[in-house]
C-alpha cells in the first residue's frame, strides 16, 4: 500500500494536477451519500470526504491515519459502512481482489463504493512501461485494468453504477507544459474516452432477496396432485369435440 512519504509526490505539479481532479471528483460522488459511516481507504493525508454529509468519517491505512490496518484485512464489523472509498488502494496491493473482497464485506446493502486507479491503457501506463517503477510513486504500483476490475466487482455483487476517466495528457513533471496541453483534456472526453491515466468507478452492493412461497395449506392434498392432470383430461376432451 501507499506510505506516507508519497505524500511528497502530490506537491509537484504532476500531482498537483491530479489532486485537482480526483478531489474535484470524490467531492462530486460523495455529496448525495447518506448513512451513518464513512471510511476512506489509501492516501490517508488527503481528506476525500470531506464533502461527505455522513456523520462519522474515518481514515484507514497501515500508518497516519485514524485507523491503522492492513485494506486487506478492514478491522470493521460485516455490513457496517455505508460508504467506502478506495483512492489507489488496489494498485498498491498485494492482492487487490482481496481488498475489494473486504469491502463487499463491510459494505451495508445497497452501500456506496467508489474507488480510483490507474489506466495501464493511457499515456500514464506507457510511461510505466517504459521506465518502470524505478522513480517511485506513482509508477512502482501495478496498474489494473478496468474490465478486470469491473469483472471482480460482478463477482461480489458489487454493481457499477457510474464511471468516468481523467488525466488525458501526458505525465509531464513540468507546470508550463501540463498548461498548454490542457486541450486535451476535453478533447480525450470526446475523442479518446477510455485513455484517461485515471478511471473512477461508484457501485453499489446488491443482496438478492429470498421470495418465501407458503404452502397452500386450504386445498387438500389431493386435489393438488390430481388438478394437473385434471387439466389435461380437459384438454384432450376439447380437442376432441372440436374434431367432431
Amino acid at each position: 500500500m501507499l506510505a506516507s512519504q508519497n505524500a511528497e509526490w502530490f506537491e509537484s505539479p504532476l500531482g498537483q494536477h491530479l489532486l485537482f481532479r480526483e478531489q474535484r471528483y470524490f467531492d462530486q460522488a460523495v455529496s448525495d451519500v447518506f448513512g451513518f459511516n464513512a471510511v476512506q481507504v489509501g492516501l490517508p493525508h488527503l481528506d476525500f470526504l470531506r464533502n461527505s454529509r455522513i456523520p462519522l468519517r474515518l481514515r484507514c491505512e497501515t500508518a497516519g491515519a485514524d485507523v491503522l490496518a492492513d485494506p486487506m484485512f478492514l478491522p470493521f464489523e460485516t455490513q457496517s459502512l455505508d460508504l467506502l472509498l478506495l483512492p489507489h488502494a488496489l494498485e498498491y496491493s498485494a492482492n487487490p481482489h482481496q481488498v475489494l473482497r473486504e469491502a463487499g464485506r463491510v459494505l451495508r446493502p445497497e452501500g456506496r463504493l467508489v474507488l480510483a486507479g490507474f489506466n495501464p491503457r493511457s499515456l500514464w501506463g506507457l510511461a510505466r512501461a517504459v521506465q518502470g517503477g524505478e522513480r517511485g510513486f506513482p509508477w512502482n504500483g501495478t496498474f489494473l485494468n478496468i474490465s478486470r476490475v469491473k469483472d471482480w466487482m460482478a463477482l461480489l455483487g458489487l454493481e457499477v453504477a457510474a464511471g468516468s476517466m481523467c488525466c488525458y495528457r501526458p505525465p509531464i513533471n513540468r507546470d508550463n507544459w501540463l498548461r498548454r496541453l490542457r486541450f486535451m483534456e476535453p478533447a480525450g472526453d470526446r475523442w479518446w474516452a477510455m485513455g484517461g491515466g485515471v478511471y473512477f468507478l461508484q457501485a453499489i452492493k446488491r443482496v438478492q432477496g429470498m421470495n418465501i412461497i407458503q404452502p397452500q395449506w386450504s386445498v387438500p392434498v389431493a386435489q393438488r396432485l390430481l388438478s394437473p392432470a385434471a387439466k389435461v383430461i380437459n384438454l384432450k376432451h376439447y380437442r376432441t369435440r372440436r374434431e367432431r
